[in-house]
């Protein structure tokens, strides 16, 4: 690992989703290195806020007055870099597309010294789409607790018709089984959205927009056409 790959683990040491090797390496980076001391504070803080944030309907005023003054602002060039960025744009975009990379990298197979190129490529492009859907001024977060343990956490926009569904502490499944992921419309048809293996990160690309309801079951590998039932979790989206 190279000097920059290091300040890149500010993330992953966060999430606690490093390496043990890993981990003792960068906490000992870390007495030396005041920027990533900062960075692993202002992620915990993130951290616990993404975690804890709950759907909140926004005021009947607000989308005319954000759409009202948008062309009043300037956006701020790309090249804004330390005391000249505002601190609130500067935190809110490090610590967001930081908490993306390690929920990404925290649900990726391997070493993190395995294939850092590639990865990192994929990495960024999660990252942007999940900043994106994060952004979107009607995103709602909403949490769910999964039959048998773990935890649902869904991040919805129907304006971007897309989706971020984080899976925490699932059960582990047999070799044969597997989770599936749906979203459910209010004429509660299930329309598939995706398998997962256990805990990970999934960026969820249409499907999204008229849907009441998450849901998440056990399936044969390979997936079903329909859910079995009973669903291990079933979310409210609204």
């Amino acid at each position: 690992m190279t000097d920059p790959d290091v300040h890149t683990l500010a993330g992953p040491y966060v999430l606690d989703a490093l390496p043990a090797p890993e981990r003792t390496r960068f906490e000992a980076h870390l007495k030396d290195c005041a920027f990533c001391r900062t960075e692993v504070d202002e992620l915990r803080e993130a951290a616990v806020k993404l975690a804890t944030q709950v759907a909140t309907p926004p005021p009947p005023h607000l989308k005319a007055s954000v759409m009202a003054a948008i062309d009043q602002v300037r956006q701020l060039p790309p090249q804004i870099r330390g005391e000249d960025a505002p601190a609130e744009r500067r935190y809110s975009r490090r610590s967001v597309l930081a908490l993306a990379a390690a929920a990404v990298a925290a649900a990726t197979a391997g070493g993190v010294a395995i294939d850092q190129y590639r990865r990192r490529s994929e990495q960024t492009e999660a990252n942007q789409r999940i900043s994106a859907i994060l952004a979107q001024p009607d995103a709602r977060t909403v949490h769910g607790a999964v039959s048998g343990g773990g935890q649902a956490t869904v991040v919805t926009s129907a304006r971007a018709n897309a989706a971020v569904v984080v899976l925490k502490d699932l059960p582990k499944l047999p070799a044969q089984r597997t989770w599936q992921l749906w979203m459910i419309d209010t004429s509660q048809q299930a329309h598939s959205i995706g398998l997962a293996t256990g805990d990970e990160t999934q960026v969820i690309d249409g499907n999204v927009t008229g849907k009441a309801t998450f849901g998440l079951t056990i399936e044969p590998a390979g997936g079903s056409p329909s859910p079995t039932l009973p669903a291990a979790a079933l979310i409210p989206l609204t």
